[in-house]
């Protein structure tokens, strides 16, 4: 009888005006890898969530080889024998490798960190996984893929009968992806329930054993990954497709404002051609790992070229740079808005105006009237709520957050704006605010370059779209003449 390591029956979870599962049946069975997919919202993170003890479930039943559990807190789900490794990394930079994989755990003699057991037990766990790294050195010494080795370590000196991994390949190259596929399989013949979730469907068939469906919070199907043709993911995860339509007064103007050619950065993307029409939503298509985040960092300057070239209303940009490209009317808000856009202790007002404050300021000086004149016309406009401009920005929500993304760059006058999943952890309501921000642009005359991983989002808003993949541009489609379970075929071919 096969065991199952991990299983819930009738599992649901509600929050306030949203049931994000509904009744889900699952099993994952002991020594074979399973991928769990879906797109965003299908309820994914919220399962894992529960897994990890992070989140109780409203009604459902929870079970452990066998047994029923409650998972109250991380804390319990590792006595439980889970462990979790998420895609954003947690190591302590500073600490060696074996502080990190016993972090909180650092065996004591007399009441002292017995080093030599802290580096032997370190050592011992890295050995049974095979690994060749040297537990001396400091994480903030190590690449990406040998941080995420070390994640690894930390998650299976507990000796876990179950490892979850939230797309563990995101931030690795091919040849680091192949080493951890390598590192996955050992952990599955030793008889762990691998529990593999991803957004990279092409890695399917090289890693999971079985493949589990979630759409809108329920379990559509599990089928092993022989079955899995994109086709049946397609239909599985999406079902029957409805595609919504643009305003219809959206219209692109004929005149290019930013023309690229033959661009390339070497490792990330190459040979990408393209031309911005002054007015154009134009979006890029295509999974995680295409080159689309790497693409309009280079184009925003936040990145070096190593060929190609940008021109903007016809004149080439010569030594590119964020406060070159500013200079020249484009703006950028990346998809980590948090880390990347915003300073979360200081207020709305001051981050709506960090990128304009030479506009702002007169005669080299700034005055705290001028900026709130600035930010109160923008939070009106954007409809962002905001009680209080002065209160730190990180008090707002997700998709108000993003809003003050947009404003800090109104404030700039620029030409083109380039959006890297801008509707990425905002609610629904949020994400029509934006799409609503941007066709407003569209009919100001500015320019939109729109990167999202929500493929039904592209197909709403955009005039145009571009499918990248593994670095190229492989394909131009008009949304009105692509179904959404088209476009992702696609993209995966």
């Amino acid at each position: 009888m096969t065991a199952h390591a991990l299983q819930t029956a009738g599992l649901r979870k509600e929050y306030p005006g949203t049931v994000a599962l509904d009744g889900v049946s699952v099993r994952f069975e002991a020594g074979r890898i399973h991928a769990l997919i879906g797109k965003n919202g299908a309820g994914k993170s919220t399962l894992v969530k529960i897994f990890a003890g992070a989140v109780p479930p409203t009604r459902g039943r929870i079970l452990v080889d066998g047994r029923e559990v409650v998972l109250r807190s991380p804390a319990d789900a590792f006595a439980k024998g889970i462990a979790t490794v998420y895609q954003e990394l947690s190591l302590v930079p500073d600490l060696t490798v074996a502080e990190n994989v016993l972090l909180g755990r650092l065996p004591r003699r007399r009441g002292l960190i017995d080093w030599p057991g802290v580096f032997a037990r370190a050592g011992a766990v890295l050995e049974s996984l095979q690994v060749d790294l040297d537990v001396r050195r400091k994480a903030s010494e190590l690449g990406i893929a040998e941080q995420q080795i070390v994640e690894i370590a930390k998650a299976m000196s507990f000796n876990p009968s179950v490892l979850m991994l939230d797309e563990p390949t995101s931030a690795l190259a091919q040849a680091e992806v192949g080493h951890l596929f390598g590192l996955l399989r050992k952990l599955a013949a030793r008889g762990v329930a691998v529990l593999y979730i991803t957004h990279r469907l092409q890695e399917l068939r090289r890693i999971a054993d079985t493949v589990t469906v979630l759409r809108d919070g329920r379990h559509v199907g599990t089928i092993p990954v022989a079955d899995a043709t994109p086709q049946r993911i397609v239909e599985m995860m999406f079902g029957e497709v409805v595609q919504k339509e643009r305003p219809a007064d959206l219209q692109a103007g004929d005149r290019p404002v930013m023309e690229v050619r033959r661009l390339g950065r070497k490792g990330c993307f190459r040979d990408v051609s393209f031309t911005l029409y002054r007015g154009e939503i134009l979006g890029i298509a295509g999974m995680l790992g295409s080159g689309r985040t790497e693409l309009l960092r280079a184009l925003f300057g936040a990145d070096p070229l190593d060929e190609g070239e940008i021109l903007i209303e016809g004149r080439p940009v010569r030594a590119s740079s964020p406060e070159r490209m500013k200079h020249l009317g484009v703006a950028f808000t990346p998809e980590n808005r948090q880390a990347q856009a915003l300073v979360q202790m200081l207020s709305t007002r001051a981050n709506i105006c960090l990128a304009s404050l030479d506009r702002i300021a007169r005669h080299g000086f700034l005055t705290r009237a001028r900026e709130r004149a600035v930010a109160g016309r923008l939070v009106e406009r954007l409809a962002i709520r905001a009680p209080d401009v002065e209160q730190p920005v990180a008090s707002l929500s997700g998709g108000n957050q993003q809003k003050v993304v947009v404003a800090k760059w109104l404030n700039t006058d620029p030409r083109v704006i380039l959006f890297d999943e801008p509707t990425r952890g905002i609610d629904v309501q949020a994400k029509q605010q934006i799409f609503q921000i941007m066709w407003d642009l569209g009919r100001q005359g500015i320019s939109c370059l729109f990167v999202s991983s929500e493929l039904e989002e592209l197909l709403e808003v955009c005039h145009r779209l571009l499918i990248m993949k593994k670095g190229t541009i492989a394909g131009e489609v008009l949304p009105q003449r692509v179904a959404v379970d088209e476009l992702f075929a696609r993209c995966m071919e």
